[in-house]
């Protein structure tokens, strides 16, 4: 798998705007349908967000790349329910702004394991490179 940085411009910025604004969109509409669905999906963005952070040679690298997946995973989910115009099936924080910062906070520790698992990868891959290849 490659590195964030070793893809292309336009397939960076999909990975890492695009791709947590719609899924926090599609949990914000969940939210207002189902409060499983809701805490399923949500529970899935942990996996999204160690996987984020594995886009990254480093943990710093990693937690750098959580701030922005996890700052717009949280304000997609209050923006997509706040236009869905639906009741919430699960408990928000009050107030709703506290979202989006648990979401980031909760990413930045997400993306930096994610980044150190990949840093440990490397590391065992160069040590049992050939000579030569590393």
């Amino acid at each position: 798998m490659p590195l964030l940085a070793e893809r292309r411009p336009g397939e960076q910025a999909f990975i890492v705007l695009v791709l947590p604004a719609a899924f926090g969109a599609i949990c914000g509409v969940l939210l207002g349908i189902s409060a499983g669905a809701y805490t399923v999906l949500t529970l899935l963005g942990i996996l999204g967000g160690i996987a984020a952070g594995y886009d990254h040679a480093t943990a710093g690298e990693g937690a750098l790349r959580g701030i922005a997946g996890g700052s717009l995973f949280g304000t997609f989910i209050l923006l997509a329910h706040a236009v869905a115009g639906t009741h919430a099936k699960a408990k928000l924080p009050d107030p709703h702004v506290v979202l989006p910062i648990a979401t980031t906070l909760i990413a930045i520790a997400l993306g930096a394991i994610g980044g150190a698992l990949r840093a440990r990868a490397l590391r065992s891959a160069a040590r049992t490179a050939p000579a030569g290849r590393a």
